[in-house]
């Protein structure tokens, strides 16, 4: 079965968004024993901000009108930094963070040529599916009583890496 495609989101999306990101975070902050990551502590209208920010390209995948997979990359110069990138509990396992992630990367604006993201150490998913897709372990920093893996991946064309 093919993934629909990815829908661009905005602040009117912001309430299934934040939903959303609630649900995929909680068993990561249980996982690391850490119910204070930052996905959790935002506020709807953090999340509501962050949507109609400019420099943030959010997308969602839905499956009949419900929203199941989301991703924010803000621009941040020559770097696409990946964020919230969710998937419905209930949808985890199916391919749609990958196509999801792999989608947005190809929508993002010329200038960006490297993406960067992290995750808790703890979080095997998504660990896998990073290194699936071509990220490239960079480096780890403390936080609480686990680490934060910092991942790099060069934005790739058709005709090759973009310089």
């Amino acid at each position: 079965m093919t993934s629909p495609s990815p829908l661009r989101l905005g602040p009117v999306d912001a309430g299934e968004a934040f939903t959303l990101q609630l649900a995929a975070y909680v068993p990561e902050a249980r996982a690391h024993g850490n119910l204070d990551l930052p996905p959790l502590l935002e506020t709807l209208e953090q999340a509501k901000e962050a949507l109609g920010d400019p420099a943030c390209f959010a997308w969602g995948i839905r499956e009949s009108g419900r929203l199941v997979a989301s991703v924010r990359i803000v621009v941040d110069g020559a770097a696409g930094l990946v964020g919230r990138l969710v998937v419905a509990p209930d949808r985890q396992g199916h391919g749609l963070g990958s196509s999801l992630l792999l989608a947005a990367e190809a929508a993002m604006p010329s200038p960006v040529t490297v993406f960067r993201l992290f995750t808790g150490e703890l979080s095997a998913g998504p660990l896998r599916m990073y290194s699936k897709l071509g990220y490239v372990e960079t480096h780890r920093t403390p936080e609480k009583h686990y680490e934060l893996v910092h991942f790099e991946k060069p934005r790739v064309r058709q005709d090759g890496p973009v310089r």
